[in-house]
């Protein structure tokens, strides 16, 4: 442990019920350290951390937050005339972004940072958990639930800590990698960055930052592959074969996926992957790739990735009956959205594909309405939920309507929330084997389990 850490005795999370900043609370928790913290709306996710030992309460209150902490954490997302921000802010407590933890926390580790625009929760998932069953060992700050543990953080006597490095806020620039992946630099959070090229110039600093004799992991034929910078440059991808890493031979079966690996012209036969989309088996190549750089066995890595249950909101099966397919995911970005409708599409080929997408952001809708337009055209029949503003107010002629109207497909609508599950109640008795996608980075995953009990009930 990081001797600053050690000398630390309490922490204050300001929005703990963030997937980063909830890891960061359970690493302080499992060191026997006080935390506690403040989050908009209960989920659950805070309760879970409630269910620990961890307190929680939902009120903007200085009257409810603790006065002797040695560390306050709060995240971005958080608004700036926050009162139990602005409180310990000008009462000399020392506050500090979760970007800054998680810097103080890898300082003196071995770290594996997973970063880019789509697909690097799976992929740092998919490591730590290979990491994990192989034996190896890790600690693993996660942006998303582990569905074969059932949570965002695990801790190891293992000085290795596997990260998910966030893009927002530029908060990767303070990783110090031994070991970087980078999945994809497409266009989002321009709200942060302005324009697509500061995005990009961000992860070729990102780039800048492994270690030296480190190794940077990129998927091939990057935007801007060439501007990457570091001594050892290796690329992945599904299957191209000019990459050092590549899936070859892919075989679909009953909605699991067997394939060879290639890694610098070495072969591991069958590989088995029990998780939906094509996307997935390129994400399985790079956390294999990293997974044979560190020296793991061919075995141990082939059984570890057949038991890998995949992440909570990543194309995650909700329900799998003989002519009734649903599944949640997190995409919120056109060419996540692309990857979700696709990887559907292709293991379900002949059935209707019917998705529910609740747009994030207005700034991101604003942004890349075209992109999401013409991504929601390629599915069968289309849900819009409003949008879900986050941290933003709105914007001016900004709303689901300028998605619905540039899009070509006829099969479209918009619908409140209220009269989506009137909807879904009889699409769940229609004929024909059908898919029924939610997708989104909002609150839309509130009404997976309602959307569940319906089909159950039909």
């Amino acid at each position: 442990m990081n001797d600053e850490i050690k000398k630390i005795r309490s922490v204050y999370f300001i929005g703990i019920g963030g997937i980063g900043m909830s890891a960061l609370a359970r690493y302080f928790f499992s060191r026997g350290i006080k935390v506690s913290g403040y989050d908009k709306t209960e989920t659950a996710l805070t309760k879970e951390l409630q269910q620990s030992g961890i307190e929680v309460h939902y009120k903007d209150d200085v009257g409810l937050i603790p006065k002797e902490v040695q560390l306050v954490v709060y995240t971005p997302a958080v608004p700036k005339d926050h009162k139990e921000l602005v409180f310990y802010q000008h009462h000399g407590y020392r506050v500090v972004k979760r970007s800054d933890v998680l810097q103080l926390i890898t300082q003196s580790s071995f770290n594996i940072c997973i970063a880019g625009t789509h697909g690097k929760t799976t992929i740092t998932t998919m490591v730590a958990h290979v990491l994990r069953d192989s034996g190896y060992g890790c600690n693993a700050f996660l942006g998303g639930i582990s569905v074969n543990y059932d949570t965002n953080f695990w801790n190891s006597d293992k000085n290795i800590c596997v990260v998910e490095a966030d893009e927002y806020d530029r908060s990767f620039l303070k990783l110090n990698p031994d070991i970087a992946v980078i999945s994809a630099m497409d266009a989002d959070h321009l709200d942060i960055y302005g324009t697509a090229e500061a995005m990009e110039n961000a992860f070729i600093e990102f780039s800048s930052r492994v270690r030296p004799n480190g190794l940077l992991l990129a998927k091939h034929g990057l935007k801007r592959e060439k501007d990457l910078k570091t001594l050892k440059h290796w690329t992945y991808c599904l299957h191209n074969k000019n990459a050092n890493a590549f899936a070859t031979n892919i075989r679909m079966m009953n909605g699991s996926y067997c394939f060879d690996m290639e890694i610098e012209k070495k072969v591991i036969k069958d590989v088995v992957l029990h998780i939906g989309g094509m996307h997935n088996v390129e994400n399985a190549v790079a956390a294999i790739t990293v997974a044979k750089y560190l020296g793991i066995e061919d075995n141990k890595i082939k059984k570890a990735v057949s038991s890998f249950k995949g992440v909570k909101r990543r194309f995650e099966y909700i329900i799998k009956e003989e002519r009734n397919i649903y599944i949640d995911d997190y995409a919120h970005h056109p060419e996540e959205l692309r990857a979700l409708i696709h990887g559907a599409k292709s293991l379900f080929s002949d059935w209707k594909c019917t998705i529910i997408f609740q747009p994030h952001l207005y700034t991101r809708t604003r942004d890349l309405a075209d992109g999401f337009a013409e991504v929601l055209d390629e599915a069968d029949e289309v849900i819009l939920l409003p949008i879900y503003p986050a941290r933003e107010l709105p914007i001016e002629r900004v709303s689901s309507q300028m998605i619905l109207d540039r899009m070509k497909n006829e099969n479209k609508r918009i619908m409140s929330k209220e009269e989506l599950m009137n909807w879904v109640k009889g699409f769940s008795k229609s004929e024909g084997k059908k898919v029924l996608l939610t997708s989104g980075a909002g609150d839309i995953d509130m009404l997976v389990e309602p959307i569940k009990k319906i089909f159950e009930l039909k």
